[in-house]
């Protein structure tokens, strides 16, 4: 009966958006596993300020924050997801996730140095079939609103290796962007936090202001 009623509420929210569609709003993704997933608590408030006074969105000013196995992820088109440090997700987190992805909702992934390795191995629970891919620099991502010829800015050294846009695809619908040794959202953050130059926080502002606008018109 339990399975039952989740596979109904899965086709009830379905069809609601099909119908409907998606509202412009953000939320940030809380998951298990222990890693701080509260992390850069100024840099969404700031790249939905600059999207609303740069690229025409009426996103809420601030974002709200949703359990990867709870079913008010389908509210939102665009889920952001960060963190250092371990990810856990659940069978039932796993399924959540899936079907608000293929459903039509989109997670952007973001990694706040060290994330990568844990989520990798959770990310075969959400799509076991689908392999990240690089996208290239020719995709419309990098191309939407602002101009980025060699694909997506490096932000934060880190290790120094090169930054990667790295997707998953269903359907040949980009459905989840993990932005890797870039670090955007110590980019998006007040001044103050990393005192990064203006031109670096410019950079990172109107590469995630692509990343909206691509995700609200696709």
């Amino acid at each position: 009966m339990k399975n039952l009623n989740k596979t109904s509420l899965f086709f009830f929210f379905f069809v609601l958006f099909s119908v409907l569609g998606f509202s412009q709003e953000i939320a940030v993704l809380k998951y298990k596993g222990g890693g701080d997933w509260y992390a850069n608590p100024t840099s969404l408030p700031n790249l939905i300020s600059y999207c609303n006074s740069n690229i025409n969105t009426k996103i809420t000013a601030k974002p709200e924050t949703v359990e990867a196995g709870s079913t008010e992820i389908f509210q939102y088109p665009f889920i952001h997801m960060t963190g250092h440090g371990n990810v856990f997700f659940s069978e039932e987190d796993a399924e959540n996730l899936r079907n608000y992805l293929v459903s039509g909702g989109f997670l952007h992934i973001d990694d706040n140095y060290g994330l990568e390795p844990y989520l990798l191995k959770e990310l075969v629970k959400v799509f076991p079939e689908n392999e990240l891919i690089e996208l290239p620099a020719s995709h419309p991502i990098f191309n939407t609103a602002y101009s980025f010829p060699k694909g997506l800015p490096k932000i934060h050294e880190h290790d120094g290796k090169r930054p990667q846009a790295l997707g998953i695809f269903i359907e040949n619908r980009l459905v989840l962007l993990f932005t890797y040794e870039s670090d955007l959202g110590n980019g998006w953050e007040d001044e103050i936090v990393h005192n990064d130059p203006p031109e670096v926080r410019e950079k990172a502002l109107k590469m995630g202001a692509n990343i909206i606008k691509y995700v609200f018109e696709n």
